[in-house]
């Protein structure tokens, strides 16, 4: 890769997690922080600090982040360190520069502010008055800067890199990492602020955001991947180059049954094109087995990559 094509891709990543970063901080300025709503993670730590000692959370979530950074990039390596702190910085910032008390005091959206929040501590100060709202729109706003961060190789550091550490020296998985720390942090804040509710409300979050997220970072699967047994897999084979434009791979396999050799056809093809292939196999074969599964990116003829693309 020349300098100048590492250059202008490192400009695009830092441009991407910027406005990442930018819908992390008002998903939890606006909406997360006012109510004690948290999905886990340093920015559920933060909101402790934040009613109980009046800490800024953006200033916070950098704090707490600092011995993380150093204990991730001992263990994991510079790069990765590098790369969610910038991540962190960003998120960290925004959230305390789109915090509604500085918005209030410098006039943006006074009106919204005063109705919403008649009789309430500033602390508590959020932009709608209703907790579910709340709750829904910082749940799909975090998901949406979280995936728009990981989409350009960042990160928000935080549960992250202790995850990634339970996985590169415990082989423990991913998810169940993330599962394990998740709970315990959402469990916390719900016993330091003696609300059983927050937990609920933290799991609700959880579930939404981390959703949106996987969306956000690789797309709605628009690809769906057939694996098609069938004795009449030559004609099925040869209707869908024709017919479909698309390519297909032969895989050898063996019956599990009767252990006769098989020929499976294996193939990617739009949304739109699943009728097309139905059709194709239960005209030339309706006793055949097909699989379709989706597929979130695809590189290659006829197929315009999301994720991979960076």
């Amino acid at each position: 890769m020349t300098h100048k094509m590492n250059l202008t891709r490192i400009v695009k990543n830092a441009a991407g997690m910027t406005v990442g970063a930018a819908i992390f901080g008002i998903a939890y300025a606006w909406f997360l922080i006012p109510y004690k709503i948290a999905p886990g993670g340093v920015g559920g730590i933060s909101q402790i600090f934040y009613h109980l000692f009046n800490f800024p959370a953006g200033i916070t979530m950098i704090v707490l982040n600092i011995p993380l950074f150093i204990f991730g990039i001992s263990l994991i390596g510079r790069k990765f360190g590098l790369s969610s702190l910038y991540g962190m910085l960003a998120g960290s910032f925004f959230t305390d520069l789109f915090s509604v008390h500085r918005l209030y005091k410098h006039g943006f959206l006074v009106d919204i502010l005063t109705r919403y929040n008649a009789g309430k501590s500033k602390a508590e100060w959020a932009m709608t008055d209703n907790v579910l709202l709340a709750a829904v729109a910082g749940s799909i706003l975090i998901g949406i800067g979280l995936g728009i961060i990981f989409r350009f190789r960042g990160s928000t550091g935080g549960t992250d890199i202790p995850v990634m550490v339970f996985k590169k020296y415990f082989n423990l998985p991913i998810t169940a990492g993330y599962l394990i720390i998740e709970t315990g942090i959402i469990v916390t804040i719900g016993v330091v602020f003696r609300d059983p509710n927050l937990i609920i409300w933290g799991f609700f979050n959880l579930l939404i955001s981390s959703t949106v997220c996987d969306i956000a970072a690789e797309g709605l699967p628009d690809v769906k991947a057939a694996m098609i047994v069938s004795k009449a897999e030559d004609r099925i084979r040869s209707r869908i180059i024709d017919e479909l434009d698309r390519g297909v791979t032969i895989l050898h396999g063996e019956g599990g049954y009767h252990l006769t050799p098989k020929r499976i056809l294996y193939v990617a093809i739009s949304r739109r094109q699943i009728a097309e292939l139905r059709d194709i196999v239960r005209e030339e074969d309706p006793k055949a087995f097909v699989i379709l599964n989706d597929v979130h990116d695809v590189m290659g003829y006829g197929f315009r990559t999301r994720a991979l693309q960076l």
